[in-house]
């Protein structure tokens, strides 16, 4: 084995260019698994980070009713807050929210919205709900930029809101913006207004109810007449995002892997052909045909190692300057979370997945054309003709 090393080796040397074509490519593909994997699992870990810290915590407990891809179930999906539920609410553990289906006549126009009631003085979400204490001049709201963006809102406006009581009756009331808050989260953001949880159950009349509790604590939580859902059913819908995005862009990688083995393949293919005689004299000097067919695909199999070199050369210093500055990708809303700056994270598994990876499709395709090898006679070899 330490024989078929040193050839390889001075056979990758002395082919010059060749060898470092190949690298080259082969080196590229390595950077380019690592970089989109790691932007990849970056994005993950931000986004469930971040709707971890605005929306779910530690998960949630609803209303046996209540699903929130249908508005219908939201005037029903609510209970009185009692026994257990109410000794961990009173103790900051669980985060009461109450919804209701409303609208808003900003400049006029008429916007549907969905109002939550959340206590002001709760610190289990990154929401400023403390701006949503009682004032006398009117009832503080809290959106978010999105919101504030569609209905043409700023700080201090006022703005009328309609909904619909615990018996169907119409009420209304004015609102006036408290603040607006920036979050990375857009089921936070687009169309919901909050006001504090006190005021809500006034204007709906209903006392000490919620449609769900936003869990605080990693303690584990059991209440009865509550279904609760924990992170991965939350966060299901990001993790079928991220899922379909790893699916996408390994067509990609495939691609451009599949090029550098192609050259690796070809350069096997020409070496076999235009060193038979060498190929002879090493059966001559009393090395098996396997030994040989080792040699090769070592010496193919070594493209792999050098690109990996070449490539923590330039990747390195790449991959820790995005570590730095992040991904940008600007101020947009394509309806999931997705912050303006992506920075990639890339974990031990994913760097030694990726090598492995390379080595072992690289040492596949050199052993395919090493096996003709296998076949020569060594006479005929000698003689630098194929049997």
């Amino acid at each position: 084995m330490k024989l078929a090393f040193n050839l390889a080796y001075k056979n990758l040397i002395g082919a010059g260019l060749r060898t470092w074509l190949n690298v080259g490519v082969l080196s590229f593909a390595f950077v380019l698994i690592i970089f989109y994997n790691g932007m990849i699992d970056g994005w993950n870990r931000q986004g469930r980070e971040d709707t971890k810290a605005w929306e779910v915590a530690h998960g949630q407990f609803w209303h046996p009713e209540y699903d929130r891809l249908d508005v219908f179930t939201i005037i029903d999906a609510h209970q009185e807050i009692t026994g257990t539920a109410a000794e961990y609410v009173s103790a900051g553990k669980l985060v009461p929210i109450l919804l209701r289906q409303a609208t808003i006549y900003p400049q006029g126009r008429m916007q549907g919205v969905l109002l939550k009631g959340i206590p002001h003085q709760q610190a289990v979400l990154e929401l400023p709900t403390s701006v949503l204490q009682y004032n006398e001049n009117a009832v503080a709201a809290l959106i978010g930029h999105r919101m504030a963006k569609a209905a043409g809102l700023k700080v201090n406006d006022r703005l009328l809101i309609r909904w619909r009581d615990k018996n169907g009756t119409f009420d209304a009331i004015e609102l006036r913006i408290a603040a607006i808050f920036s979050c990375d989260v857009p089921s936070v953001d687009n169309g919901q207004i909050y006001i504090d949880f006190d005021q809500m159950q006034k204007m709906v009349g209903l006392n000490n109810h919620a449609t769900l509790l936003v869990k605080g604590t990693e303690e584990e939580i059991e209440l009865s007449n509550w279904d609760f859902k924990n992170i991965n059913v939350l966060l299901k819908e990001l993790d079928d995002i991220i899922e379909s995005k790893k699916a996408g862009g390994i067509v990609l990688q495939a691609v451009l892997l599949l090029i550098a083995l192609l050259a690796i393949f070809d350069t096997q293919v020409l070496s076999v052909f235009r060193r038979q005689k060498e190929i002879g004299t090493y059966i001559a000097l009393g090395l098996t045909r396997q030994q040989v067919v080792g040699i090769f695909t070592v010496e193919g199999g070594a493209h792999s190692f050098l690109a990996a070199l070449v490539g923590a050369v330039y990747g390195i210093p790449f991959f820790l300057w995005l570590d730095t500055v992040g991904i940008s990708f600007g101020n947009v809303d394509v309806g999931i979370t997705i912050a303006e700056k992506i920075y990639p994270y890339y974990s031990i598994g994913l760097i030694f997945t990726s090598i492995l990876l390379i080595v072992i499709s690289a040492t596949i395709v050199s052993y395919i054309p090493a096996r003709k090898i296998s076949g020569m006679n060594p006479t005929e070899a000698l003689k630098g003709k194929l049997q």
